[in-house]
């Protein structure tokens, strides 16, 4: 049996802040609880925004208090499931990455990680890219997982309403 070829990756384009931060919360109300997030994009483009965006969409009751975890590497907060935010790029190698020991959390919270592609091994979920044009607009490109396990990207309604 052949499997269906998966589809588009979803894509939006934001010109504030504020339209990344809806974007992201729209895509969270599909979370069932169990997804693992993937923020890339270079210093500036919004990755932080985004996951107090998902955190807002998860029912986190101030979402305001979510910072970029580059310090102390993983933030956890509390909304209709946990939530676990970590910042990958401080760190030196795969084995820092372990010692985080977030993977023990996968299936019982939603693990946001920025900086996610320096991940080498193999760890499946929702792909974020946030590109950032010469003139400030954000282009965000959603893919959902390789496996299927979650299907939160098609359930969700990111993609079509941009910056309302």
């Amino acid at each position: 049996m052949t499997k269906p070829a998966p589809a588009e990756d979803q894509v939006l384009t934001t010109r504030t802040e504020r339209g990344t931060y809806l974007a992201a919360r729209r895509l969270a109300a599909a979370f069932r609880g169990d997804e693992v997030v993937f923020l890339t994009g270079e210093l500036g483009a919004g990755k932080t925004v985004f996951a107090r965006g998902i955190a807002a969409g998860l029912g986190m009751k101030n979402p305001r208090l979510v910072c970029s975890p580059s310090y102390t590497l993983i933030n956890i907060y509390q909304g209709r499931v946990p939530i676990l935010h970590l910042d990958l790029y401080r760190l030196g190698g795969q084995a820092e990455i372990r010692d985080l020991g977030f993977e023990d959390h996968i299936g019982e919270a939603v693990i946001l990680i920025e900086w996610g592609e320096r991940i080498d091994f193999p760890l499946d979920g929702i792909r974020v890219h946030i590109g950032v044009e010469p003139d400030g607009t954000r282009t965000i490109r959603v893919k959902r997982p390789a496996c299927g396990r979650n299907r939160a990207v098609d359930r969700s309604r990111f993609s079509a309403r941009g910056d309302r």
